[in-house]
């Protein structure tokens, strides 16, 4: 018979287990989605994509070596600095992808191209890209050790994670301009910017949401219009004026993008004088951030 203890310990394990599956599929789906976007839509128009990535498809229209081959290779270094530095959940999964991508590539790489547009080749593979690898990034892996490269050169150099990116990323594309011609890279950084953005939506959501915070001397009256016209539930913190030293009540709550103008709007109507600041959340959980009905 189990014990309390005991079937606590069996349920975090099938949860676990559940999720350990689901990271396994979604990366896996992330992978092939990638794979299609280059092999169908970019490489066969010569539009590329950064990162280490990029770096392979010149390496391979150089050397004639597919490549799947040149992404696995490049990226195995920086997969072992990943699992030292970060862990081998993010380790393994990283390995997982980057496997999938690479045997994909090669062998989708002998199928007829969807289009032979530029324009919408850069456009859709730009799309599938950003699905593919955000797809991978939510579920705890990357299909690119760029970001673990910019991650360790952040600590030496005096550039953000973002920066160093850009930067590497900048470099690849104006190899391209003399390795195939200067219109291809310019449509391969327009590929770079469209995925970059379905990254950030697949990452953090078509709703993403709001942090906000209101000082008011009505705080009282715009907790109760937030209640009652958002549904959406309130925190009030106690804070104290630096410069003053007088007590003050806080507002704090979770909105979702949808909501900032009709929030704007609630503490405007009630004091125009409010301090109002509000901020992106990548993720919300617990808590009560599922909205109340609106009667």
């Amino acid at each position: 018979m189990y014990t309390k203890k005991a079937i606590h310990a069996s349920e975090i394990n099938k949860v676990s287990m559940g999720t350990k599956i689901l990271r396994i599929v979604m990366t896996i789906i992330g992978a092939l989605i990638f794979a299609v976007g280059l092999e169908l839509f970019l490489v066969p128009n010569t539009v590329m994509d950064g990162g280490i990535v990029g770096i392979s498809i010149i390496l391979s229209h150089l050397t004639g070596i597919p490549t799947g081959v040149f992404i696995f290779v490049i990226n195995i270094p920086f997969i072992y600095i990943g699992y030292k530095q970060i862990g081998k959940t993010f380790a393994f999964m990283s390995l997982l992808g980057i496997t999938i991508l690479s045997v994909a590539t090669v062998v989708m790489h002998h199928i007829q191209p969807f289009t032979s547009d530029l324009l919408l080749a850069t456009v859709f593979g730009g799309i599938l890209l950003g699905v593919g690898v955000g797809l991978v990034i939510r579920y705890g892996g990357c299909l690119d050790g760029t970001e673990v490269m910019a991650i360790l050169s952040n600590k030496k150099l005096p550039f953000s994670v973002g920066e160093i990116i850009l930067i590497i990323n900048l470099a690849i594309f104006a190899i391209a301009g003399f390795v195939f011609t200067w219109e291809q890279a310019m449509y391969s950084v327009i590929a770079y910017f469209i995925a970059s953005k379905v990254i950030d939506i697949v990452v953090l959501g078509m709703e993403e949401s709001k942090s906000v915070y209101i000082i008011s001397e009505e705080i009282e009256e715009i907790g109760q219009a937030i209640m009652a016209r958002l549904g959406r539930g309130v925190t009030y913190l106690h804070g104290e004026g630096a410069y003053t030293g007088n007590n003050k009540k806080v507002i704090f709550c979770i909105i979702t993008r949808l909501e900032e103008s009709k929030m704007k709007e609630i503490v405007r109507t009630i004091d125009t004088q409010a301090f109002l600041a509000i901020g992106n959340i990548s993720e919300v959980k617990g808590g009560r951030f599922k909205k109340k009905a609106i009667h």
